[in-house]
């Protein structure tokens, strides 16, 4: 018997009984949509953090606070306060390097009239512009000179804007930061994204404002510390060069010997680990949701024991008539493929639609953001026609081992 002998036959077998057929690919339809749909949003928010990273470029490098140790006792990271804008000063000089720009991080509520927020606050230089890829959607950003007078000016981040003056124009508006007036100077364009280190929550003020007004930075040799020095280099293939010779200059500055008081991550790093832990999600999702395709494959077993059972008789007469084994065994494993196969594409479908459904759905603070590619669809595909063909096997090899004569017995 051919194949498209054994398909005519399966078929016939299939549309004989088309509720039980339709019920048996029910798990499959099920479980195929599950994993769609669980793929599709672990690698819609790989994708929109992967964006979110690489928009402000990649050939970054960030010196972050180390940790310290007194008396056999260490402290944890980013705790040591020994990073001060002298020491970016510092790199300014060093070659391949095209940007320092320092900054120091705090929190504050944002108000103006009604409307208020909470927001990240920067303190930052003129240089921050330029070193972190962003742009001004209107007004002017942070100069030299609001930096020197300690000037009381924020610039606001998208979100921040929307959030406070609605459809309104900020700049030029006075908003109060923990108590304090600021004055409006600009409006950064929408990078778009969600989370904590969501651009368009943050706002901007002189890192010298910052200072004085809204935090009180550590003190290391007479100093005030900053949280991050923004480092960008001319090309990636220099990173390496760029980082030996910035941790020697720290090094040189703070009298090291030992252990180095400051760490040093890139961009790229920061991507990479970002892409791992968003793979794991995918894969613990894609997981989860894979159970179900197991059950629905032994719903599909169970249903072809039920066939082989019923159907005897009929495999008794095909034997007596010099069906082989292989012929018995390959019509039962084509109906399982068929069932199987068939509820995979119907549920690939269905995981489709579920997910462009649910894509820009908000959930607490987070946009859900779904990406149905290729190899999603590939695998489910590929899965359930696995799935077939192993709960398929016991069945079919069931209904081959018969004997002909028990067989033609059977009532």
């Amino acid at each position: 018997m051919n194949f498209i002998e054994s398909m005519r036959i399966a078929l016939r077998s299939i549309s004989a009984n088309k509720l039980r057929a339709g019920l048996t690919m029910l798990g499959i339809i099920i479980g195929v949509m599950a994993v769609i749909a669980m793929l599709s949003i672990g690698r819609g928010a790989q994708t929109a953090i992967t964006d979110q990273i690489t928009s402000i470029g990649t050939n970054l490098l960030y010196v972050r606070p180390g940790s310290t140790q007194s008396s056999g006792v260490r402290t944890a990271e980013g705790s040591a306060t020994t990073l001060t804008k002298e020491d970016a000063t510092a790199l300014e000089e060093l070659p391949y390097i095209v940007g320092v720009a320092p900054q120091v991080e705090s929190f504050g509520q944002m108000a103006y009239l009604g409307n208020n927020t909470n927001a990240r606050v920067l303190g930052i230089t003129p240089e921050y512009l330029d070193a972190m890829n962003t742009k001004l959607a209107s007004g002017e950003f942070v100069s030299s000179s609001n930096v020197t007078a300690n000037a009381a000016v924020v610039v606001l981040g998208a979100g921040v804007a929307t959030a406070l003056f609605d459809t309104e124009d900020p700049v030029g508006q006075t908003i109060r930061i923990s108590g304090q007036n600021f004055r409006v100077i600009g409006v950064m364009e929408a990078k778009g994204g969600t989370g904590f280190m969501n651009a368009d929550s943050q706002v901007y003020v002189p890192i010298t404002t910052a200072m004085t007004r809204l935090s009180r930075p550590g003190q290391f040799r007479g100093s005030n510390t900053v949280s991050v020095i923004n480092v960008k280099i001319t090309d990636m293939a220099m990173q390496e060069t760029v980082i030996q010779e910035i941790s020697e200059v720290l090094r040189e500055r703070h009298h090291i010997q030992f252990t180095d008081d400051f760490n040093i991550t890139s961009q790229q790093d920061i991507l990479n680990t970002a892409n791992q832990v968003t793979g794991t999600l995918t894969i613990f999702l894609g997981g989860v949701a894979a159970i179900s395709l197991i059950v629905g494959g032994i719903g599909i077993m169970n249903i072809m024991l039920v066939s082989v059972t019923e159907r005897t008789r009929e495999i008794g007469i095909r034997k007596a008539i010099g069906a082989r084994k292989v012929d018995i065994m390959t019509q039962f494993l084509t109906e399982a493929i068929i069932l199987s196969l068939s509820g995979g594409l119907i549920g690939v479908m269905l995981g489709a639609l579920i997910a462009r459904l649910i894509s820009g759905m908000s959930v607490g603070t987070t946009t859900l953001n779904t990406v149905v590619d290729p190899d999603s669809v590939l695998l489910a595909v590929l899965f359930s026609a696995g799935v077939g063909l192993f709960f398929g096997s016991y069945p079919a090899n069931r209904a081959a081992s018969l004997h002909p004569i028990e067989a033609l017995r059977y009532e």
